[in-house]
């Protein structure tokens, strides 16, 4: 998982602004509100498919009174295809341009072949990718907001050896419904975020049979962990 904290290093909407490993979450202890107290430890027994490695890390303080975060890698072998970040963000008081009290905000990054990362409508289908994952599961959210961006790396000079290199970066977040006690359902919204991020590093569905779904090929050259 090194490697992906030193990719997420440069931060996502405040996510450079961490502050121990486990969060507020454990920080605060028991005066953190009970919906929010929920909605974590659902999170830390959530089950994931196999190839994703899951951890918490450092979350923002900025953002919320209240906030944890986690971060995750697929992984093949000791490679790394694909990383992200997945924060959650609660403000008991609610927020108006969450038009809800809890939020979720993510970032999703994975290594691209030049002749896919050329495609004009990349971003729109990367786009359809997060909300699918999320419909897919059958959640109910509202607010969506973000990027697709799509970046190139050529190198010169004593790194002219190096192939170029291309990069998605999926920035966005999301209010997620709250449930019962006002809870949201924050263990079916993160296996649908690993959703994503495994689309996106090009393993195929966890559920077989749906030709529908489209993901992105191996990369030549994953970077090593």
């Amino acid at each position: 998982m090194a490697a992906a904290q030193g990719r997420l290093s440069d931060g996502a909407g405040g996510m450079d602004e961490a502050k121990g490993a486990e969060g507020e979450a454990r920080d605060k202890g028991s005066t953190a509100p009970p919906a929010f107290v929920a909605a974590v430890d659902a999170l830390r027994v959530a089950r994931l498919r196999p190839q994703i490695e899951v951890e918490p890390t450092g979350a923002p303080q900025r953002l919320a009174p209240h906030t944890y975060a986690l971060e995750a890698a697929v992984v093949d072998g000791d490679e790394d295809l694909a990383d992200g970040r997945l924060v959650l963000l609660h403000d008991p008081a609610g927020h108006d341009a969450w038009q809800g009290t809890f939020r979720l905000v993510t970032l999703v990054r994975a290594e691209l072949e030049p002749e896919m990362a050329a495609d004009p409508l990349l971003p729109d289908v990367c786009w359809s990718w997060l909300t699918g994952a999320l419909q897919a599961r059958g959640l109910t959210y509202g607010e969506p907001s973000g990027t697709v961006t799509r970046a190139s790396s050529h190198y010169f000079g004593g790194l002219s050896a190096r192939p170029s290199a291309s990069q998605i970066e999926i920035r966005a977040s999301w209010t997620p419904r709250e449930g019962r006690g006002g809870v949201p359902d924050t263990a079916a919204h993160l296996a649908s975020w690993c959703d994503l991020l495994a689309q996106v590093a090009g393993l195929p569905p966890a559920a077989p049979g749906d030709a529908s779904v489209v993901t992105l090929p191996q990369r030549r050259d994953p970077q090593a962990r």
